[in-house]
């Protein structure tokens, strides 16, 4: 597999598991101080939704700069390979936060 689609996989992966396995600590801490993990859970995974985005791509400076300096050169293959890197990112994280959602609404 190429690089570009072994690093788009790999972005949403870790989009997805940082929202999950925050979201899931954060019901295990909310039954440990007896309350309901549910409301927890879901809260957790809203605010961590974009900071799984900017870990997985690496931080957001960078990925702006390839956007950027590609742009104005002309080089537009780079720079949609990087907004599909961040897209695949959004997706996974996205994806995350859902069935969290989806988890949490049971737990309720």
């Amino acid at each position: 597999m190429n690089y570009f689609l072994s690093k788009t996989m790999l972005d949403f992966f870790i989009a997805f598991g940082m929202v999950i396995g925050g979201a899931f600590l954060a019901g295990i801490g909310s039954v440990l101080v007896f309350q309901a993990p549910g409301p927890a859970m879901i809260d957790t995974a809203d605010k961590l939704k974009i900071w799984a985005i900017v870990a997985a791509v690496g931080g957001t400076i960078d990925p702006m700069r390839v956007i950027e300096t590609n742009m104005l050169e002309g080089h537009l293959s780079p720079v949609v390979q990087q907004i599909c890197i961040i897209l695949s990112a959004f997706l996974g994280a996205h994806m995350g936060t859902e069935l969290i959602k989806l988890i949490g609404a049971e737990a309720l």
